[in-house]
């Protein structure tokens, strides 16, 4: 089974950092982007297998970015985890237009993401597996 593919978008080092060393201890293959303009063309260039990106960034926020991914690629099959502090409803609201979008709050643990990305692999080879089996 090939690694899976991660693509952490954010404009604060450390956070890309520390995200990046959990992920790659865990066999996940990492790429960091500092803001949504580099990963939209990453993302059209390669998509990953799951993208995590903060809110505020510089350039291209994070809900630009969701955005124009749902508009790119209407048929994407990735699932978009938001990292942020901001919890407001306003938030919350646009993100409900966004299909596979999940909020992650900050602070964010590694153990938490790793278990969240975990599970959601776990489940997507177990509806495929029952896909293929019907």
């Amino acid at each position: 089974m090939n690694a899976k593919r991660i693509l952490i978008v954010d404009d604060q080092p450390l956070v890309l950092r520390v995200l990046r060393l959990a992920l790659e201890r865990a066999d996940y293959v990492v790429e960091t982007q500092p803001n949504g303009v580099a990963a939209l063309e990453s993302i059209l260039d390669a998509p990953p297998d799951a993208l995590i990106t903060d809110i505020e960034m510089p350039e291209m926020d994070g809900r630009a970015l969701c955005e124009q991914i749902d508009l790119q690629l209407p048929r994407r099959n990735f699932p978009i985890f938001v990292a942020t502090s901001l919890t407001s409803l306003e938030h919350r609201h646009w993100s409900n237009s966004v299909r596979d979008l999940a909020f992650l709050e900050k602070p964010l643990s590694a153990r938490k993401l790793l278990t969240t990305l975990a599970r959601y692999f776990q489940d997507q080879t177990v509806i495929r597996a029952k896909t293929t089996a019907s």
